[in-house]
């Protein structure tokens, strides 16, 4: 298991839309050990993928206020140029559970509302089989914490979308840097429905950094 750093979080209201996230939906099932694809597409709205470019991927667990990174998949792919990429999910990072969520980074793009923090877009949660790991207590809180911290809800999909079940993405907050072989916790997360929207998701600010930070 990787090591992990934690990070204090403040939450404002600042979101665009993007990256559109067509594979892994809400209905989706990955396999540990299995090759999966990660698929994507524009939403239409601005940013354009052009706009949010090269991106890291990583699959996280967590809330609206925190998310840990469990397994980065790619430093960096060109979301405007790429549509998909493929990866095997490492079995060990966590359970059978349907609490995991693909987040894409941009290295490029900037919130214009704080430009210090780079752009965020989330697929939609979904579940993964075949799993030999456990959540750690602290991700387990983080997951029980979505009582307090619920997901946002779905608004319409993207013109020309044709599969169902697609995921909200956003623009937000966060800090920056790699996240090679580590875990660490943020904010923001995604729906459990098909959408895409510039709403209804929360910015993150970062307040302060526990530990080692990912970055």
């Amino acid at each position: 298991m990787l090591s992990k750093s934690l990070v204090v979080l403040a939450a404002s209201a600042s979101a665009f839309a993007t990256v559109y996230v067509t594979s892994p939906t809400a209905t989706a099932s990955f396999t540990g050990g299995q090759q999966a694809t990660i698929s994507w597409q524009d939403d239409g709205k601005a940013p354009s993928l052009k706009d949010f470019g090269p991106a890291k991927v990583s699959i996280y667990a967590g809330n609206a206020q925190q998310q840990t990174l469990l397994q980065q998949i790619v430093a960096s792919v060109d979301v405007g140029s790429t549509q998909a990429i493929q990866f095997t999910p490492d079995p060990s990072i966590g359970p059978n559970s349907s609490e995991y969520f693909i987040r894409f980074e941009s290295l490029g793009l900037k919130d214009p509302a704080a430009p210090q923090y780079p752009a965020l877009a989330f697929s939609a949660k979904f579940t993964m089989s075949g799993m030999t790991g456990q959540f750690s207590p602290a991700v387990q809180a983080q997951i029980q914490g979505q009582s307090t911290a619920p997901l946002a809800g779905a608004t319409a999909a993207p013109t020309g979308a044709t599969t169902q079940g697609l995921a909200a993405s956003t623009t937000s907050r966060t800090s920056t840097g790699s996240a090679t072989g580590t875990k660490s916790s943020s904010t923001t997360k995604p729906t459990n429905a098909a959408a895409s929207t510039k709403a209804g998701w929360l910015g993150i600010v970062i307040g302060a950094v526990l530990g080692a930070s990912m970055f």
